[in-house]
């Protein structure tokens, strides 16, 4: 399955005219870009049931997102996403696991995986996991595909010390985060190419043995 240029093509023309009366105009090319897309996510999720078996059962319609945006309480008023999205988790998006994230967008497209914001009790789950498992946790971010896709992760880390922890703690580092994602980035020609789905594929792979040790702490 390939992403077509038609769909990167309405996102363009959507981020110039993201307004109700175009898009309703140009609703047709909306549908044949959504279903490209659900087409791309549902071919991905079929192949990444391969290596993580919790996917299996799961529908594509519970892992999209919406194209509406919620203004109520927003300066900006723009009533579209200029984006298309999907959240590949156990059981759909709407779930409080760890999963992997694929973002489609003109010039800004990602993929990537983890959890993102954990409440306060899964967060402090998943610190305990790491402090007693610092040597695995190590490992797999250490694993040269990791590296390689990845490098570390993302840097959403607090100022301080969280509580409970000393700040000479030898895994300090990783506690002091408070999402544990990891991403990575991709051209418009990158997407467009016939091996994007290998490759997204693959990245997610590498992203399995993470989403692994982080849903194995809250369970």
């Amino acid at each position: 399955m390939i992403i077509e240029k038609s769909t990167l093509a309405f996102l363009k023309e959507l981020k110039k005219h993201n307004n109700r009366e175009w898009f309703q105009a140009n609703r047709d090319k909306y549908e044949a870009a959504k279903s490209n897309f659900a087409g791309f996510v549902e071919s991905v999720i079929s192949k990444m049931q391969a290596f993580d078996t919790t996917l299996d059962g799961l529908d594509v319609k519970q892992t999209l997102f919406r194209i509406n945006r919620d203004i109520r309480f927003s300066k900006n008023k723009s009533p579209y996403k200029e984006n298309f999205a999907a959240s590949i988790t156990a059981g759909g998006k709407k779930i409080a696991r760890a999963g992997y994230y694929l973002h489609l967008q003109p010039g800004a497209h990602f993929i990537g995986g983890g959890w993102y914001m954990p409440d306060a009790k899964n967060l402090n789950a998943i610190r305990q996991e790491i402090d007693y498992n610092l040597a695995e946790f190590n490992k797999l971010l250490g694993q040269s595909g990791f590296r390689k896709t990845y490098g570390e992760l993302d840097d959403f880390r607090l100022k301080t010390k969280p509580k409970g922890y000393e700040a000479d703690h030898p895994a300090i580092e990783h506690l002091r985060q408070k999402s544990y994602i990891a991403s990575t980035s991709f051209s418009n020609e990158e997407v467009l190419d016939s091996g994007f789905e290998k490759t997204v594929v693959n990245a997610f792979k590498t992203l399995h043995p993470l989403v692994t040790f982080l849903n194995r702490s809250v369970d």
